[in-house]
């Protein structure tokens, strides 16, 4: 083999080998992925009241603000009732106030009826007190017999009055009745009312926060319930993308960390973000369960290979033309300088 050719490969060769160190260099400070997806907080709308939906001014991937109108469920029912419950308080208000009257009446009759008790037991005790001292001055002839029997009259007569005041007394305040039972009445229409208030109020549902309409598949007419949703809000406000990186990949990687992120619906646009966490679990079965640990598919099952986990990274200035959930996304992270752990972290 000629020499020139020889040091054309030796060449080649070590070109080679050095791109290769750069990028093997630049994979270890700054791994990327093209698992990756974008990702957006949602809700599922659904009314806390039933009722039929009699306007529905938003469209499906209608842009809405927070406080727009998304749905309207018939309020007449709600209204009927609190119109039916603000009658009643009113009812109930002006029979506390005759029941009140009615009570006061009562009130001054056993008043009067106790100062009776109190005359009526003055004049017993004047009347034992003479049947007494009559008693006392009959040994000594002072006082006929005639007298004394008198006295012991006037005397039994008072006692007798003296009772029957007191009966009438307890009479009396017996029939002294209450308002009690109404104002609990009236408590309890008060809690029906601002019942029937909250759910007038629950028939119009608005949007919580600046999102977008996904997902919506009725219209006017149908009928609503709280088991049922009606759309999807998209929540606008922040965008994320989650990054699936090999466990490999996560040393240095943490919360905080610089990333840039490229959209396939546009890849000559490259977007800042910042990692917002990393996932601590993945389902390691065949499938996630609902509501369980997310699940990252592993491409080739037969081989042993490494375990990807989710990293959430949050956008800075997502283009709102280009960020829809789900849309296909790359990304690289440049790691942070490795950081000594802690004896609980080990």
């Amino acid at each position: 083999m000629p020499l020139k050719k020889k040091i054309y490969i030796a060449g080649l060769l070590a070109v080679t080998l050095l791109v290769l160190a750069i990028v093997l260099v630049k994979i270890d400070r700054a791994p990327g992925t093209d698992d990756a997806y974008v990702y957006a907080d949602t809700i599922n709308v659904v009314p806390e009241v039933s009722g039929r939906i009699i306007a529905l001014p938003v469209q499906d991937n209608q842009l809405v603000r927070k406080g727009d109108l998304l749905f309207r469920i018939d309020p007449r029912p709600f209204q009927n009732a609190l119109n039916a419950g603000t009658a009643r308080l009113a009812t109930l208000n002006e029979q506390i106030k005759l029941t009140q009257r009615s009570v006061n009446a009562q009130q001054y009759n056993a008043d009067a009826v106790a100062a009776q008790v109190e005359s009526a037991r003055v004049q017993f005790q004047q009347a034992k007190d003479t049947w007494e001292r009559k008693r006392a001055l009959i040994g000594k002839n002072y006082v006929s017999k005639e007298e004394l029997d008198q006295a012991k009259t006037v005397k039994d007569s008072a006692e007798a009055n003296y009772n029957a005041a007191r009966l009438q007394a307890r009479q009396a305040t017996a029939a002294v009745s209450g308002v009690d039972a109404l104002v609990a009445q009236r408590e309890e229409v008060k809690a029906q009312i601002a019942e029937a208030q909250l759910n007038l109020e629950y028939s119009e549902v608005r949007a919580p926060f600046d999102g977008r309409v996904a997902s919506l598949k009725t219209t006017v007419g149908q009928y609503a319930s709280p088991a049922q949703s009606i759309m999807t809000l998209i929540d606008i406000r922040h965008w994320y993308v989650i990054a699936n990186f090999r466990e490999t990949d996560l040393n240095g990687i943490s919360t905080g960390s610089r990333a840039e992120v490229f959209i396939m619906g546009n890849t000559r646009e490259s977007f800042s973000g910042t990692v917002d966490s990393v996932s601590y679990g993945v389902a390691t079965g065949d499938s996630a369960a609902p509501g369980g640990l997310p699940f990252v598919e592993k491409t080739i099952n037969w081989v042993h290979v490494s375990q990807r986990f989710p990293t959430k990274i949050r956008i800075t200035s997502p283009d709102p033309s280009l960020f829809r959930i789900g849309a296909s996304a790359v990304v690289t992270v440049y790691r942070d300088a490795p950081a000594s752990r802690s004896h609980d972290e080990r």
